[in-house]
C-alpha cells in the first residue's frame, strides 16, 4: 500500500462525512499558527507523516520543523510549526498526532533500551507483532531509535517456529525440507532448549532464536556455540533484565514490546494566541 493511500484511509476514518464541530463554528478561511509541542522526553518519529497528513487534508498548509526525526525532546520544546485555514488545522490534527506520537513512542522505548546493552555487541531487534497496515512506519520508529529491523515480513526470511516444527516433524527435517528449494534466504530455527539447539546448529541453520530461556542456559549457548552460528535471544525481556542478556554475548535481542504494547509519547498541538 503506497503510504499516501495508507494516510488518506486514516483521514477518512476520522473525518467520515465531516467534522461537524469544526464546521459548525463557521470560521474564517483565514491562517492560523498552530505549534505541536512536547508534553514528554522522548526521541521524535513521524515528523513527516504528520507533515503529510496536514498536506494530504490541505495542500496550502505551510510547515516549519524545528525537530526531525531521531532528534530528543523534553516537555515544552517546540516540534513543529502550522500555519494556514484554522478549519484545515483542526480537521487533521489527531491524525496527525496519533501517527506522532505513536512512532515517536517507538522510538523513545527502542532508544531506551539501545542506551541500556551500548557497551556490548547485542542488537535490538523489532518483531512482526505490530499494528496491522502500520508495520512499514512502526519499523521505520524503531530504526529511528537505534534498534534493527527483524523480518519485515513473511517474505523476506525464514523462520521455523515451534508450530513450523511440530507441521514438519522437527528440526532436522524442517530445516532439509527448506533446503531442498536450494533458497538463498537465512534460515533461522527457534529453540527452547540446548538439545534442540545442537540439532538446529547440525542441521546448518543461519541464526537460532533461543526462546525464553534463563540466563544460566544462554550463557552455556553462548561458550559453546557463539562464532559458530548466529544467536538471537527473546521472550519476556524487560528494561530491568535487557542488560544481563546483552551481557551474555549474544548477537541479537528480539522484543517485541518495541511495538505492541509501547506507550505514545506525549504531544500536543496548540493555536497561537
Amino acid at each position: 500500500m503506497r503510504l499516501d493511500d495508507l494516510l488518506l484511509q486514516a483521514i477518512d476514518e476520522d473525518l467520515g462525512n465531516g467534522d461537524i464541530t469544526t464546521n459548525y463554528l463557521d470560521l474564517e478561511r483565514t491562517s492560523t499558527i498552530a505549534y505541536m509541542i512536547a508534553k514528554a522526553e522522548g526521541i521524535v518519529a513521524g515528523v513527516e507523516i504528520a507533515i503529510r497528513v496536514f498536506k494530504l487534508l490541505d495542500s496550502e498548509v505551510k510547515t516549519t520543523v524545528y525537530r526531525k526525526d531521531g532528534d530528543q525532546v523534553r516537555p515544552g520544546d517546540e516540534i513543529l510549526r502550522i500555519e494556514g485555514n484554522p478549519s484545515s488545522i483542526l480537521k487533521a490534527e489527531r491524525t496527525a498526532l496519533n501517527f506522532i506520537q505513536r512512532l515517536s513512542g517507538i522510538a523513545t522505548k527502542t532508544h531506551t533500551l539501545t542506551h541500556l546493552i551500548n557497551n556490548t555487541n547485542a542488537k535490538i531487534l523489532d518483531t512482526r507483532k505490530t499494528t496491522p497496515l502500520l508495520r512499514r512506519l512502526e519499523k521505520y520508529a524503531v530504526r529511528v531509535g537505534g534498534g534493527y529491523n527483524h523480518r519485515t515480513g513473511l517474505y523476506d526470511m525464514i523462520l521455523l517456529k515451534e508450530n513450523h516444527l511440530r507441521a514438519a516433524g522437527g528440526i532436522k527435517e524442517a530445516v532439509r525440507r527448506v533446503k531442498l528449494h536450494n533458497t538463498t534466504y537465512k534460515i533461522e530455527v527457534e529453540v527452547t532448549n540446548l538439545k534442540e539447539l545442537e540439532e538446529a546448529y547440525q542441521a546448518g541453520v543461519d541464526r537460532i532464536m533461543l526462546d525464553n530461556m534463563d540466563l544460566k542456559i544462554i550463557r552455556q549457548a553462548v561458550k559453546k556455540y557463539k562464532g559458530k552460528v548466529e544467536l538471537e535471544v527473546s521472550g519476556g525481556i524487560t528494561e530491568t533484565t535487557i542488560a544481563q542478556y546483552a551481557e551474555t554475548g549474544v548477537d541479537y535481542i528480539s522484543i517485541g514490546a518495541l511495538t505492541h504494547s509501547v506507550k505514545a509519547l506525549d504531544i500536543s498541538l496548540l493555536f497561537k494566541e
